[in-house]
């Protein structure tokens, strides 16, 4: 069963429709669903798919022969199979002259690391014959930094695609679906631990708890223990010095200086490493959102929560997982999951409150939202339109709370954003948690409270 990527999708299919040329280079990271989304797109409008293989340039062309050769039933090509790449593209272009030709390539850059020519190749034919046919071409690939290469400003093909989409794990809500078994509290939890990547939330089984899960996550042979090794091998060259780094960040040293002292690192490599990650989407850098980008206040974060959580409990405990000591590992991981899950639970209060603001339900249309920090002071989100000068500031707690505690956490948040400044501007306060008791006695004070139910209600609103 095919599960979500509905706006992917839906940019691949108005593209068709349009009946123009296109060259679209799809990539993302391994796991993330790529040739799930391209198989549902060519299950619903046909095509020909193929999987390059790391093997010689002879293989791979005998194979494609023989797929084409079924798509066209061309007994003549089945027999005699493409010999070069230039013959694959003179195919290709008679095919697509007078007639829609839907052409998908997987693992592109197996092919370039085998025919380093074939980028030249492919500008070629594209500026001849290609852009003026009706082919449809998407060429895709796992490995970011190679297929960034092709796309950039030294690469043949640079300015020749038609259109490019980086594959990004699902967010929350769309994650949801994954595991309709579990509570929205239960899969606070999951999510925490899987992130947005299909084939991670594939591995959950949602007839079973959180901590049964665990344990077969806990074994040397689980494909959630040993792929993130697997990942960012592929993409990392040394990677033990990017190991400590993120195994630094997902420990809570999110400064420059923290992941300094706590690696032993110089400033210069840090951040040419940090550079690098953040270049392949593994960390992003935040800095407060009044703050410029050029802000001396960054902080760095990893931005996928399996990383977050595989970085923080399992690369630092691999031994426990070698020597059968899983079940201990799992203790281990319950006792801090709670505090973990906080700021888990920050990054699930963002995305409700972007689709909240989506669809008009909050006070005023916010046009930015972020974190908050100043001199030890810290706000979770703080929502602001600059235009309006409106500002809407939100604690956020992975809490059940009774009403007494939600008002101290409100007065307090009142107090702490004076030191952000915004005089003259509109003001309005709220707060998200897990649970919080007599919620209507706080919004009738004009705060704004919503709760996990709210949550819920929002996910069966959308579906």
């Amino acid at each position: 069963m095919f599960i979500n990527r509905v706006e992917e999708l839906n940019i691949l299919e108005e593209r068709l429709r349009k009946g123009n040329a296109e060259f679209i280079v799809l990539y993302g990271r391994r796991r993330i669903g790529k040739t799930a989304l391209l198989l549902e797109f060519l299950r619903r409008n046909g095509g020909i798919y193929l999987l390059a293989r790391e093997t010689s340039t002879h293989e791979n062309l005998k194979r494609f022969s023989g797929r084409i050769a079924s798509y066209f039933g061309d007994s003549f090509l089945r027999k005699n199979p493409f010999r070069s790449w230039d013959a694959f593209f003179e195919y290709i272009s008679e095919r697509s002259e007078n007639r829609r030709l839907v052409l998908v390539i997987d693992e592109f850059p197996y092919l370039v690391k085998g025919s380093p020519e074939l980028p030249s190749i492919l500008q070629e034919y594209w500026d001849l014959r290609l852009k003026e046919s009706q082919i449809y071409l998407v060429i895709c690939g796992s490995s970011i930094s190679m297929m960034e290469k092709l796309l950039g400003y030294r690469s043949p093909l640079y300015g020749r695609r038609t259109a490019q989409m980086k594959l990004k794990p699902l967010g929350f809500f769309d994650a949801r679906a994954f595991l309709p078994g579990y509570s929205t509290e239960e899969f606070v939890m999951a999510y925490g631990i899987l992130g947005g990547t299909p084939a991670y939330l594939l591995e959950f089984d949602d007839s079973k708890g959180i901590v049964e899960n665990l344990r077969g996550y806990f074994r040397p042979d689980s494909f959630l223990y040993g792929d993130a090794l697997f990942v960012l091998r592929e993409e990392l060259e040394e990677p033990r010095n990017y190991f400590a780094i993120m195994e630094a960040i997902a420990r809570g040293k999110t400064t420059l200086g923290e992941i300094m002292n706590d690696t032993g690192l110089e400033r210069a490599t840090v951040g040419k490493y940090l550079s690098v990650l953040i270049d392949l989407d593994l960390v992003k850098r935040e800095v407060p959102v009044t703050a410029s980008r050029k802000s001396r206040k960054g902080r760095y974060r990893i931005k996928d929560s399996y990383f977050t959580f595989w970085f923080r409990y399992v690369y630092p405990n691999a031994d426990m997982v070698e020597t059968g000591m899983g079940d201990e590992l799992v203790e281990v991981v319950m006792d801090d999951l709670n505090t973990y899950l906080g700021f888990v639970f920050e990054d699930v209060a963002k995305e409700f409150l972007v689709r909240l603001n989506r669809s008009e339900k909050l006070p005023f249309k916010f046009t930015k939202i972020g974190r908050w920090w100043h001199r030890g002071g810290e706000i979770d989100l703080v929502a602001l339109n600059e235009r309006e000068k409106k500002a809407l500031f939100i604690e956020v707690k992975w809490k059940e709370l009774n009403e007494k505690q939600a008002k101290r956490i409100l007065k307090d948040l009142e107090k702490k954003a004076e030191l952000v400044g915004l005089e003259g501007w509109e003001k309005i306060y709220g707060l998200v948690a897990k649970g919080v008791k007599n919620k209507e006695g706080l919004t009738e004070n004009g705060w704004l409270v919503w709760e996990l139910k709210d949550l819920e209600a929002l996910m069966e609103e959308k579906m």
